[in-house]
């Protein structure tokens, strides 16, 4: 063991990273990735934005999505009933690739939740300056994007910073409540419209191109359902609420965004302006309906589940980053958790402060432009999107990959395990391309761009920090001393330690 890592193995010793044990039941933890997934987001948003890249297919990319992110679900499993951790799919990823691997995993995990966190802000933030100007606010009160960027962030970060529950409860009721106001407006507008759509059944003039790029679309609205990983140490029997949370978060909302991209597309069909042009299409949907009330309503409830994207984002994101924290490849201080709270306060703190740092940077450059380039925030929103959904594509390959080296590492490779895998890795081939092929108009042309330019970054970072395998079983000792015993405490039976302790030996 290098002089480093006995430094910080030391440093670890002095300094508490312990979290809230058995604070989250399956449905707290369901909560967590409903939240993070957001349904409302996508039937009040992201729906215009797929009908602009997929048209009538648009249903089509969400069902493709969703099928192909259950392969990935399904490997991320083998872990999950296995082993629990605070640190989601980085540390899973270690298990199978090693240290550096499971490393670029974490790394592709902050981008990520970093990016679908600051579209949340950009959600809340739209949704708010709607509602300011229906009360007939003027002058700054009409466009205080930054103010609102900052209330969203700042409560978020109260909410993340006290407790992990609260939070969680709160995520709950504020998305379950928007879900069912939407849920009323499709179904009655099913009653107006009828139910068949021609055009959505034979989908013309969008081709395998198209429906790629409309899949990453997909890939926005869908990811989230693997953060339930993050909540390991938290979550009450976490080898049977994690993996259940996983599934059960993906299947629900991948079949509520089939239906309601249908319902959208179908009941906005002879709309002027398009969907495609549309920045609130559920008001305009009330209003056609003759309930515009239903309108005002679901944009509260939108702004609403927009915070509560944004707070899921950053309770996820942040227990990634305190994880690599505390396996020395950030500093040892953001694998700390308060003591009194048993949150991973730190890292929880630097998170929220770059999701109001990036859009209103963009915001305040967007006004200094020459030649008057203006970013609203639903471009932040869209943008911030399509950046998150490549960091997803990247973590969700490389534990596609992971997996079957990890069951065989552990001796309980079959045949299935690798034809899942492979599977996985293919299908999320077609979000990759579509990233680049065809070439997608300014700025987005440039994205992919960006994105390896970080990876690149992150290849030579994760290379200089990251621990030896040797090295990462020391830490976890140390780790397990702090984590186990109020485990035990707490009531878990022996069995499931014995599976804990038996997957994280099979690492070594």
């Amino acid at each position: 063991m290098s002089e480093n890592s006995v430094s910080h193995v030391q440093a670890m010793k002095d300094t508490h990273t312990r979290l809230k044990t058995n604070a989250l039941n399956f449905w707290e933890v369901l909560a967590q990735a409903v939240a993070l997934i957001s349904p409302s987001m996508t039937a009040a948003l992201i729906v215009p934005l797929m009908f602009g890249t997929a048209g009538t297919a648009g249903w089509l990319c969400y069902l493709f999505g969703t099928i192909m992110l259950l392969f990935v679900a399904i490997s991320l499993n083998q872990f999950s009933k296995r082993y629990t951790s605070a640190g989601s799919m980085y540390e899973y990823t270690v298990k199978g690739l090693g240290p550096r691997s499971g490393g670029m995993s974490g790394w592709c995990l902050i981008w990520a939740y970093m990016f679908i966190g600051i579209a949340g802000v950009s959600g809340f933030t739209h949704f708010a300056t709607k509602l300011l100007g229906l009360t007939g606010a003027t002058g700054y009160l009409s466009h205080p994007s930054i103010t609102l960027f900052a209330i969203c962030a700042l409560a978020a970060w109260f909410l993340a910073y006290k407790d992990i529950t609260f939070s969680t409860i709160l995520m709950l009721a504020f998305e379950g409540i928007s879900v069912v106001l939407i849920l009323m407006l499709a179904f009655l507008a099913l009653g107006k419209t009828g139910v068949a759509d021609a055009a959505q059944f034979h989908p013309v003039g969008h081709g395998l191109k198209d429906i790629g790029l409309g899949v990453v679309v997909a890939i926005f609205s869908l990811v989230g359902f693997e953060c339930a990983t993050a909540f390991g140490e938290e979550a009450r029997e976490p080898l049977k609420t994690i993996p259940r949370a996983v599934i059960a978060s993906l299947l629900l909302t991948g079949a509520f965004f089939v239906f309601i991209t249908y319902v959208e597309t179908h009941a906005l069909a002879g709309n002027s302006p398009t969907l495609d042009q549309l920045d609130a299409p559920l008001s305009t949907l009330s209003a056609n309906l003759g309930v515009p009330w239903m309108g005002v309503l679901i944009s509260i409830g939108a702004m609403i589940s927009f915070f509560a994207l944004a707070l899921s984002c950053l309770n996820a994101g942040s227990r990634v980053l305190f994880t690599m924290g505390r396996y020395g490849i950030f500093p040892v201080s953001i694998g700390s958790s308060h003591k009194e709270n048993l949150t991973p306060h730190i890292a929880i703190s630097m998170f929220a402060a770059i999701q109001f740092l990036i859009p209103t940077a963009f915001i305040l450059l967007s006004y200094a432009t020459v030649g008057g380039w203006q970013m609203a925030p639903l471009d932040a929103f869209n943008d911030a999107g399509l950046f998150g959904a490549m960091g997803f594509c990247g973590a969700y390959v490389l534990i596609s990959l992971a997996t079957p080296f990890y069951l065989k590492k552990i001796g309980e490779l079959k045949s299935r395990h690798i034809a899942v895998a492979v599977i996985s890795v293919a299908l999320l081939t077609v979000p990759i391309f579509g990233t680049v092929y065809p070439v997608p108009p300014a700025p987005m042309n440039y994205f992919p761009y960006i994105f390896l330019a970080y990876l690149v970054a992150g290849i030579a970072f994760i290379s200089k920090r990251s621990s030896s395998g040797v090295e990462m079983d020391g830490i976890r000792k140390v780790i397990e001393e702090t984590t186990m015993a109020p485990i035990l405490a707490a009531g878990m039976p022996m069995q499931q330690v014995a599976e804990m302790n038996r997957a994280k030996g099979a690492s070594a």
